[in-house]
Parts: structure tokens; sequence; C-alpha cells
């Protein structure tokens, strides 16, 4: 219901505004299933930025509920804990940095459904998981674990750092290096001079620190990098055609 009364007043706005200028493709269902606007408001609230942290608030109050069950079952272990400071973390990080979807994706069925079903519901599968089973960590796997969520955490935030500094300042350096930079537009040093999507490399390892103290792993679909790489050739074509072939690697160099 909410995506149709999205889509009926997408199509009848008349705004000229980058953040609610409709852009409708003239196929329905891709209209509302991706959206028409960037930012469409109601009584002056952003609605995207309040799916979004409501999602998010959903995903860390699921958890929460999560952890006093296990604490009222007398369940609580190591691997309980690791994955909730994880995940509190995570959606910390969210808050405090400016996220894609805020900035890129426009608000349809498929942000909203993912807002307030797809983020709380399936991203605290493993906080179910590790209440009906229990999974004591050894010392050198809570070691290990932690180092693949730091390393991750560093890739991930780094790499958004630095291009977020390069679209502030295209002549910042990077590394202590003055950016080498295709079309005056794209970066193509630091991490992004590695893996044109080094930032998926590290939600990847986050994602997994998220699985592990279960036991598990839990791998992320590529269907989202796929996606935003094609919304780069679109946006740059000739110059993102030149870094393609510079910077050959979509996350992780020699490999995919």
């Amino acid at each position: 219901m909410v995506t149709l009364v999205l889509y009926f007043s997408g199509c009848k706005s008349q705004s000229k505004g980058s953040s609610l200028k409709p852009h409708i493709s003239g196929n329905l269902i891709h209209d509302w299933w991706f959206g028409i606007q960037l930012n469409p408001q109601f009584m002056g609230i952003d609605l995207k930025c309040f799916f979004v942290r409501a999602g998010m608030m959903g995903w860390l109050l699921i958890n929460l509920s999560i952890l006093m069950k296990s604490i009222q079952d007398g369940t609580l272990s190591q691997s309980v804990i690791l994955y909730q400071l994880f995940c509190a973390l995570y959606i910390l990080d969210y808050f405090v940095h400016e996220d894609w979807d805020i900035i890129a994706e426009r608000l349809g069925f498929m942000l909203v459904f993912g807002d307030l079903v797809w983020i709380p519901f399936t991203f605290s599968i493993q906080g179910w998981w590790l209440l009906m089973n229990s999974v004591e960590s050894t010392p050198a796997a809570i070691v290990a674990n932690c180092f693949v969520f730091l390393i991750g955490y560093m890739v991930f935030r780094g790499a958004n750092k630095q291009n977020h500094v390069f679209k502030k300042n295209p002549k910042a350096r990077i590394w202590g290096k003055p950016p080498k930079v295709i079309g005056g537009k794209l970066l193509a040093s630091g991490y992004w001079g590695i893996a044109r999507r080094c930032n998926y490399l590290g939600d990847l390892m986050l994602a997994l620190s998220f699985s592990l103290p279960c036991g598990i792993s839990s791998p992320i679909p590529y269907f989202y990098p796929r996606r935003d790489e094609a919304r780069c050739a679109e946006k740059y074509r000739e110059i993102w055609a030149e870094y393609w072939k510079l910077v050959p690697w979509r996350i992780l160099p020699y490999v995919y």
C-alpha cells in the first residue's frame, strides 16, 4: 500500500528538484519496484531516511531482545556476545556515516521491503540460531573472528572514506600521495586502485564476522555490486571503460 502511494504521488509530482524530481521509465513494474523519487517526503519527513532508520533500529531491537532472552535463560555465551557486539558497532557506524542508499537509490518497493522486512528479520538470523544452539568459541576462534571484523571494517570504512574525501576535494592526498584520477571524476588510488569495489570486500568480511560465531559463513549476493557497476558504467561511459582497464578487479584482486 505504501509503495503504491509512493508510485502514484511520484507520477503526479511536478518538482524540478533533484531529490523530488520524478524518474519515470514508462514500465509500471520497474517504476514501482525501484521507485520514482529519490527522497519523497510526508509532512516534512524524509521517508527514505525514516524507513532506513526504522529497519536498522528494528534489527538492533530484535538483537537486544535475543540478548535479553539469552541472559534470562542462562545461555549467554561468548559467541552471542561477539555477534551482538559486531552488529551493534555496524549499526552505529551506519548511523554515523552516510550510506549509498540515501544518496543514489530511489524509494520504491525494493527499498521499503528491504528496510522494513529484509534487514530486521534476516540480518538477525545468526542471533536466533545462537539462541537455539549452544556454541562455545575457543580463544583462537574469538581472536580470528575479531581479526576478520577489524580488517573488514578497516577496508569497508577506509574505502568509503577515501571516496568521500575525493568527492569533496579531488586533490586530497590518498595514502600520502597525489590521487590518480580517471577523467577527472573517478578515483583510481588507494583502495580504489586495488579493486573497483574494495568497500564490498570489507562489507563481505563484516557479514562473515556476524556468522563466524555460529560456526558457519554467510556470503553476500553479488547482485548489489554488479547493479552498482552498471549504474557507474551508464553514468561515466568512456571514463568508466578506461577505469575498468586500469583496475580490472571488482572486489578481490586476481580472484573477482
